[in-house]
Parts: C-alpha cells; structure tokens; sequence
C-alpha cells in the first residue's frame, strides 16, 4: 500500500541520542553530533574483525567482541576532519593492553573479506592488530578496514552502481530500496532508527530492563508513540531527508548484555510474543522473525538537504513527510 504523504508542521520527535559503532560487533560510541555520508554516519562500521577464512566475526559467535572498547580522536566527528600520522583509533578490552590504530596509515589490500552475501577487498590494519584480536578470540583474526580507495588496476572489478568510482562498493538489497544507497559493514543497512518510547514500551514486559545498547541502534528518537517508527517510509532530520526502507528483524545480539557479554532469553523470547511477524504481519512471510527498529537510508542525492554542512545533531527535530497505516502494511 503507497504511503500517506503528510505536510507536517510540528516535529512527531527529536533526536535525543547518536551512535556510531567504528568496528563491526564491537562496543559503540555516543555522540553528540556526526556527520552524514552515504554509508551512514562518519566512522560507522568502517572496520570489521575477520576469521581465517575471511569471514566476518559477530557478537553472534563470539560475545567477547562486546566488551571491546573504541575510542576515536576527540575531533574525529568534525565535518572537515582529517586524519594526521598522529590520529590513532584505540581500542581496549579485559586483560589486553591497548591498540592503537593509525587512521592515516598506508593499507595492504587483502582479498576475498566477507560480511554476509558481499565478498570484495579491504585494507589489512597489520601484524599488531591481528595478533591483538587473536589472543583476546582465542582464534586467527584479523582486523581489516572497507577499502574505499580509488583502485588504479584495471582489471580489479569496478560497481556498476557506481560507474565513475573505482572504490570498493557495498550495496543495499536493491529488492527493497533503489538507488545508489550503500553501506560498508553493517548488517545490511546504512542507518538504524529506534525510538525511546518503543524501547520503554519493551521494558514495562520485561522483569529485568534493558538499555538501549542492546539494539546498537544510529540513531534514537524521543517524543513519539511506541513503535511509531514502524510507520514511517520518509523522514527529514534537520532538512536531510530519510527513507524508511524495512522494519529490522533482529539476531541474537539483543540477548547479550553489552557490559559482560553473557547471552540470556530476553527480550526475545518477549518480543516473540509482541513484535513477531506473526504478530505484526500475519498475512506475510517470516512469521518467526522479530521486529524492533527501522533500517533507513539517507537521500544522499537529494540536493534539497539543507543547514551548516551534512552533520546531524542530538535535539534535530524529526519531521515524518510519509508513512502507512500499521506495522502490517510496513516493508519487512
């Protein structure tokens, strides 16, 4: 069903909290403000720790990533930033001295990294970094980096999305949202957008609250109803206009807790009695899955955005330009 176009003129909510998650399952960063780009905010999932065979590493084999904590430079979110010989992302974890990981410096192209159905190239963050991970994993690891730099060999393949750019390129499912939208590591999505009020809606079935972190959303809004977010196929924050584009079905990582990294039932086993998609959607498919949150795209394209440079901040207003009826009628 085509969604209701609206003309709103008071904000349906305020941004209230950002996230960014540098390495791919490990511990996230609030921030006060990001800058925007096509592949989600600045710094979003732009590193991945990776197994011998390539394969992504997820809290969903190995929980420990949890406890895992980024730190990024203190002007890492300016608009203009650039990294220096001297800017360094450093992590930290129990029983492991830190790392520090250059952010200007020269990559080795390593091959064939996977995160779910995409398979390309990414820049090999060195001995150091993979000795690192592999002592806290227990296992070979490796930490790689999305290789977005222009490739000069000819023969390397190209995106045709993405004609005159030789970049590594990862798209979205084009089965739900066209375009030129694309992301680097994520699950499979640039942006996740979670409202406060569906999160305390949640926690009034639970015996045990949960924070946020356990749905690692992008971005967290405030002064809706529960679950409005279901609803909404286009948004503007702050003049930059959103796409909702499928409400997210959620993995096992909600169930661990993000400051021990111990898995329990909850809040699945509750969500599976609330936001099913038996529940939600009962004349469609993945009856079994469960639903909280949306997967956004930024209009990157539209040359509509307005304000001072592509940056979002806590307390934007959040304006909802189109929506549909119930969750049943939502992309899923």
């Amino acid at each position: 069903m085509e969604s209701e176009l609206l003309a709103p003129t008071i904000p349906a909510a305020k941004v209230s909290s950002l996230f960014i998650y540098p390495i791919k399952s490990c511990r996230g960063i609030s921030v006060s403000h990001a800058p925007l780009t096509p592949t989600g905010l600045r710094w979003d999932r732009q590193w991945v720790v990776v197994n011998s065979k390539g394969r992504a590493c997820t809290q969903r084999v190995d929980p420990k990533l949890a406890l895992v904590e980024v730190q990024m430079p203190p002007d890492a979110l300016a608009e203009d930033y650039q990294p220096t010989n001297n800017s360094y992302m450093v992590l930290k974890a129990p029983g492991m001295e830190s790392l520090k990981i250059c952010l200007s410096k020269q990559h080795e192209v390593t091959e064939a990294i996977t995160v779910w159905e995409w398979t390309g190239s990414a820049w090999d963050e060195g001995i150091e970094a993979s000795r690192w991970f592999s002592d806290y994993l227990g296992k070979p690891c490796q930490l790689v980096r999305f290789n977005a730099e222009k490739k000069k060999n000819p023969l390397i393949r190209t995106s045709s999305m993405f004609p005159n750019e030789a970049s590594e390129v990862r798209g979205v499912d084009p089965n739900y949202v066209g375009g030129q939208h694309r992301t680097y590591f994520s699950d499979g999505y640039p942006f996740l957008l979670l409202s406060q009020e569906s999160l305390d809606a949640l926690n009034e079935l639970l015996q045990e609250p949960i924070p946020i972190n356990r749905f690692r959303p992008n971005i967290l809004v405030e002064g809706c109803d529960p679950y409005s977010e279901d609803l909404w196929t286009e948004i503007k924050i702050s003049g930059f206009s959103f796409q909702g584009v499928k409400l997210c079905s959620r993995c096992k990582v909600p169930t661990i807790n993000q400051e021990t990294g111990i898995s329990g039932s909850e809040p699945t086993e509750t969500l599976m009695k609330t936001r099913s998609g038996k529940v939600l959607r009962p004349d469609a498919k993945n009856k079994n899955k469960v639903y909280f949150g949306q997967n956004i795209v930024w209009n990157w394209m539209d040359s509509s955005a307005t304000g001072s440079g592509k940056i979002i901040r806590v307390g934007d207003p959040v304006y909802v330009l189109r929506k549909v009826s119930s969750a049943a009628e939502a992309a899923a």
